[in-house]
């Protein structure tokens, strides 16, 4: 027995472990969370399925063992027990009981020992009498189920443990280790997975996945062990006719359903089905649950604007991609053809984002930069908006680096302007940082691609310079020497940004520096812009807007052009179109051992309720003759002697004292 709770004990660590701990998770996420090291130590004991690791299987055996062992040496005992009036019990012994009493009947033995077995009667007692020389010992007992209730709550405990033994992945081990089956890891069709990698479809129990995108049918359930899959073939196809899901004000879901088609091969039968969360397909003993949704597949259209310095926006290029599916792309430059690897991971169509449109407060330049390169929108929650579809893609330049982007497909209005948002980050770890471009009159990224293109053209950037030392003085000498400076101020920051241009500046001197370099940078920066607009015979930019607007969107537009040079990727995909395809996740269980772990459940509550509200009560009362009477001396036991056994002890004394006049209670 202590050894059966010890076990219990462990069992009971192990479910808080696996309650806590999100189960069967990529391992990215578990590195994640814990680091390396402690991933690995904990990878030995196999937290991460602690339902199906080895040590949590052998303890199961090893309780259910050790349980069926103690019922199976006890339950003989405790059954003979039950059925035991113990009538052979001495009558000197019951002197010895707490709750005893000696009256004397006016009856002759024969007549008392009817008397008193009226009396147990009454009480709810059965009885059993012995007779011998000097008298009559009737041995009378209640609740003898009570002993039933260890018997049920042990087995209970056995029945529950075979039935979870049953539902666990033991069945699909025992296949690995005797049936020569082996977990397939490389990437392939379903058609091409050899037979060592397909379970058979009469395996007992199971629980597998299926995503199924709209418009397609399977028949089949992908089963992870260990780091691979083992394919298990189903006993009917399911057709995704349509996925439904319904979101929240904050963008979360709310509700999805999967709208299938049941087609049974063997009999052609066909039936729909609309399957939720909570609401499952039950058909041929199988379970199909509605788990989760992911993309199945969509198709999107993006559009490539080269960012790198020297390319013209002239050379951008539009690209038809599959979500889920990796690609190159080749594409020409200044240096001649290049191409990278493009791997688009997701579709968003609905994005929540908390956005107050709350100013930056005054800081310092280069400390304003550092914070719009962070997270886009890290503000209160009482400013929800849905800022349209995004994408997210993997790029892998030929230096084998790979970063992951998000790009918001429509402009987002942050701080009274329309921006561009493009996160950047290295590992799904990290948080997207993000580079805001701004958006122009047609809500576009025209005029900023414009503006940088301009900012690598040493022949505008020197007419810029010129126009606006013009413009700011009408002194000669003093016009060449602003010429002069915003010259040398456009071409450092063209070179790198503001690292560039404060690079020689001492750090002491910097923000002072700053001070008079960022306005001049500023308004040649809008010459640079309208002399380029001019090259093209295009007006003046936003001539039709208020100042304040052309403002914010020059200031803008600096911090994105002092950031373009430490974005990763020669160009930057934008999506422009789009076709949704969802797919649904389903969890498919055939669980035989619930109707044993049912009844063990129901074990359980019997072998409960017997222990607890059935009480063993057990009476001896010894008759003898006396005088031209009998003398009877009566004794009560139970197990647990509590309030209500002092109280049926009451009763039965006060009832037996009724028979005749009692001697006195010793």
């Amino acid at each position: 027995m202590r050894f059966a709770i010890s076990l219990l004990m462990f069992i009971c660590i192990a479910s808080l472990i696996g309650t806590v701990l999100d189960q069967n998770q990529v391992t990215n996420q578990y590195i994640d969370q814990f680091g390396p090291f402690w991933y690995s130590l904990f990878n030995q004991f196999s937290i991460w399925n602690i339902y199906n690791s080895w040590w949590f299987l052998i303890i199961m055996a090893f309780l259910v063992v050790s349980t069926t062992l103690c019922l199976l040496r006890n339950t003989p005992k405790m059954l003979r027990d039950a059925r035991s009036f113990r009538e052979y019990v001495r009558a000197s012994s019951l002197r010895a009981f707490p709750q005893r009493l000696e009256v004397e009947l006016p009856e002759a033995p024969a007549q008392a020992v009817s008397k008193v077995g009226a009396l147990l009667r009454g009480h709810g007692y059965r009885f059993k009498t012995r007779e011998d020389a000097d008298g009559v010992m009737i041995a009378a007992k209640k609740g003898s189920a009570n002993r039933m209730g260890y018997i049920f709550a042990h087995a209970a405990i056995v029945v529950i443990c075979l039935g979870g033994l049953i539902d666990s992945e033991l069945p699909i081990h025992l296949q690995m280790w005797l049936g020569g089956k082996q977990p397939v890891v490389d990437n392939m069709f379903i058609s091409e997975v050899p037979e060592d990698g397909r379970l058979s479809a009469a395996n007992p129990s199971y629980r597998a996945n299926m995503l199924l995108p709209e418009g397609s049918t399977s028949r089949f359930g992908i089963v992870a062990a260990g780091d691979g899959v083992l394919i298990q073939p189903l006993p009917f196809a399911i057709r995704l006719n349509r996925f439904v899901v319904d979101y929240y004000p904050t963008g979360m879901p709310s509700s999805f359903k999967s709208e299938v088609e049941v087609i049974d091969p063997n009999t052609g039968e066909r039936f729909e089905k609309v399957i939720e969360v909570n609401e499952p397909l039950r058909y041929k003993g199988l379970a199909v649950y509605q788990s989760s949704f992911e993309d199945g597949g969509s198709r999107v259209t993006l559009e490539a604007w080269p960012v790198a310095a020297g390319e013209s926006s002239a050379n951008r290029f539009k690209v038809d991609a599959t979500v889920g599916k990796s690609q190159l792309v080749a594409f020409e430059t200044s240096d001649g053809p290049q191409e990278l690897e493009l791997d688009v991971t997701n579709l968003r169509v609905i994005n929540v984002e908390n956005l107050d449109g709350t100013p930056p407060q005054p800081r310092a330049m280069i400390e304003h930069v550092a914070a719009v390169t962070g997270s886009a929108a890290r503000l209160n929650n009482e400013n929800l908006r849905n800022v349209g579809p995004s994408v997210e893609y993997r790029v892998i330049g030929a230096d084998g680096q790979a970063y992951e982007y998000n790009n918001y497909m429509l402009p987002v209005q942050l701080d009274e302007l329309s921006v561009f948002l493009l996160g950047v980050r290295t590992t799904p770890s990290e948080n997207y940082r993000y580079l805001r471009l701004p958006a122009d009159t047609d809500q576009s990224p025209t005029e900023f691609m414009r503006l940088r293109e301009a900012l690598n053209n040493d022949a505008l950037r020197a007419e810029a310079a010129s126009v606006f030392g013009q413009k700011s003085s009408r002194d000669s000498a003093q016009q060449a020497l602003l010429q002069q400076g915003a010259k040398g101020v456009l071409d450092s920051f063209a070179s790198g940004g503001f690292e560039a241009l404060v690079q020689r500046v001492p750090e002491a001197d910097r923000e002072a520096f700053l001070g008079f370099a960022i306005p001049m940078l500023q308004a040649s920066l809008i010459e640079l812009h309208q002399l380029a607009r001019a090259q093209e015979g295009l007006e003046p930019f936003a001539q039709d807007r208020d100042p304040d607007w052309h403002a914010r969107w020059n200031q803008a537009a600096l911090l994105a052009l002092a950031n373009l040079p430490e974005y990763p990727a020669p160009v930057f995909f934008a999506l422009s179109d789009f076709d949704k395809v969802e797919a649904s996740v389903f969890q498919i269980a055939r669980s035989p051992g619930k109707v044993t772990v049912y009844l063990g459940s129901l074990f359980l509550i019997i072998g409960v309720f017997s222990m607890f509200y059935i009480r063993d009560r057990r009476i001896w009362v010894w008759v003898k003759p006396e005088g031209h009477g009998s003398s009877v001396m009566a004794a009560m036991t139970s197990q647990r002697r509590n309030l209500d056994f002092h109280h049926e002890y009451q009763r039965f004394s006060t009832d037996l004292k009724q028979l005749a006049s009692s001697k006195g209670e010793t």
